[in-house]
């Protein structure tokens, strides 16, 4: 069998930045461990399939190197980039249909943009734990689907070494870094090692949480965002209550066929 694939670097302004995702379309599902053995073959923070619906929509499925997740970001950005530059460029919106619901995306200029679900933390109390894997002890600690420690300055956030192991031995999907940012509302960092993605280049999917925290901190509906990983990204976002909208740029970097 062969299929296409193309590999696109989401929240991107050029290739070898923002963060890479495979992408595969389908005229219908390959049998689940064959994706996910494609996503480990592939060996990026996600690999994304999608089949056509009726309508015109897709449905859409995201799966790191170890394991499918319910939500990815760069992923569906970089899956509408396809629909739009080689499957069917003369829209202007395309809606996947997820675990994580309907996702829409939407041409916005030079940029996409992506109508998300908010998923607002709440404060828990400090964790010795965390402050042990980070390396550094944050001021604030907050969970949603994911841990949110959150440092007093961009520079407290880029110095972090962290532990994956002792990351690992928490159990948490996820642990985002943040904290103000010098140019931008705010920065952030994600560690994933139990998805297999120890430290993801850019993360669409924790800016749900991100989004509605640092809109009620800085009293504020659109915010600016730079994930400070060593590939970084760039992030525009709105805060719209029950849902999140997250902006940003992509381009291709690969084209090419499967063969399995």
């Amino acid at each position: 069998m062969r299929t296409a694939l193309y590999q696109v670097d989401a929240f991107a302004d050029a290739v070898f930045s923002g963060n890479p995702a495979a992408i595969c379309p389908l005229d219908r599902w390959l049998p689940e461990a064959t994706m996910q053995s494609i996503a480990a073959e592939n060996n990026l923070a996600e690999t994304a399939f999608f089949v056509p619906r009726a309508g015109g929509d897709y449905d859409l499925r995201w799966f790191t190197p170890v394991a499918e997740i319910d939500l990815c970001g760069h992923a569906t950005l970089a899956s509408a980039h396809v629909v739009f530059t080689k499957l069917d460029p003369a829209r202007d919106a395309v809606t996947f249909h997820t675990k994580s619901g309907p996702l829409t995306v939407r041409r916005d200029g030079e940029r996409l943009a992506m109508d998300f679900p908010a998923r607002a933390p709440s404060r828990i109390d400090p964790s010795p734990a965390l402050a042990e894997a980070l390396g550094a002890a944050p001021d604030e600690l907050w969970r949603s689907r994911d841990l949110m420690a959150v440092f007093r300055d961009e520079d407290a956030v880029r110095a972090l070494k962290p532990s994956f192991d002792r990351i690992l031995a928490l159990g948490a999907h996820g642990v985002i870094v943040t904290a103000p940012g010098a140019g931008v509302d705010f920065v952030s960092r994600f560690f994933a090692p139990l998805m297999g993605v120890p430290e993801d280049p850019v993360t669409g999917s924790a800016h749900c949480t991100l989004i509605p925290y640092w809109s009620r901190r800085l009293g504020k509906p659109r915010l600016s965002a730079r994930q400070i990983s060593p590939r970084g990204g760039n992030l525009a976002c709105e805060d719209q209550g029950e849902r999140v909208r997250i902006a940003g740029r992509a381009v291709q970097y690969l084209e090419g066929t499967i063969e399995i």
